[in-house]
């Protein structure tokens, strides 16, 4: 069973992965890509079908038209890492709103007017102990540990925070209830899901809505970078690229 935690690694570790693939060629093998035009060049297609696939190609080379080509970006990858990125900054914000507890407080000044010091030693002594107060103050107010909510808002930075109150990491939180967990467990499922299939690293499978000529259903495999493969699962024929087979 994959684990939150599982989750939310895949998103911190394949985050530099998605930066990577911001600027990089599609690749048009991977699952779900291209998938009614491989479809349709191995079989003897409609030739509607066909058209229309051919039609797509010549619109999506067309310098204005959308979706993707090669341009600056990938568009669905900028669109998953900004939904990603969203969905854990969001999630560690309404977590920490509920489990961080507030920065110590700097001490405040003894008003010698009204209540002076009986000696210098103690005055020493209570100048001494402020010194002390204010440090942990300060180190507990830029501990590292402690999810902002403003600067440092990346998808990596929110997993790894949410990841350390899964672990029950040490720092400035109370212990998670299930609840909580729960609510982190769904979205970091969610942006797991984006990630794997904007980078094709995840096995998938689906069934088409269209049937095959026998009448029977036609499931594609395919994901983890490997080609989409075909098969029907009424006559047992099979779709991949350079084979058919019945």
């Amino acid at each position: 069973m994959t684990t939150t935690a599982t989750h939310l690694r895949t998103c911190a570790l394949h985050w530099t992965d998605l930066t990577d693939a911001l600027g990089q060629p599609a690749i048009h093998h991977g699952f779900g890509i291209g998938l009614r035009g491989h479809l349709a060049l191995l079989t003897e297609p409609d030739p509607d079908v066909l058209a229309q696939y051919r039609a797509d190609e010549r619109a999506d080379s067309s310098p204005d038209a959308p979706g993707e080509r090669p341009v600056p970006v990938r568009l669905h990858i900028l669109d998953t890492m900004n939904q990603v990125e969203n969905d854990l900054t969001a999630c560690a914000d309404h977590i920490a709103r509920q489990v961080q507890r507030d920065p110590i407080p700097l001490p405040s000044a003894r008003r010698t007017a009204t209540a002076p010091y009986t000696s210098q030693r103690e005055a020493d002594i209570a100048h001494a102990d402020r010194q002390r107060r204010t440090q942990l103050a300060h180190a507990d107010l830029v501990d590292p540990r402690r999810w902002r909510y403003t600067g440092r808002r990346t998808a990596p930075h929110a997993a790894l925070w949410l990841l350390a109150r899964i672990e029950r990491a040490p720092g400035p939180c109370r212990r998670l209830d299930d609840d909580q967990e729960r609510r982190i467990g769904v979205v970091a499922a969610g942006a797991a899901v984006r990630v794997e299939q904007a980078l094709d690293i995840a096995a998938q499978r689906r069934t088409l809505e269209q049937l095959h000529d026998c009448g029977g259903r036609i499931d594609v495999h395919g994901g983890e970078g490997r080609a989409p493969v075909a098969h029907c699962t009424r006559c047992g024929r099979i779709w991949a690229e350079g084979v058919i087979a019945a």
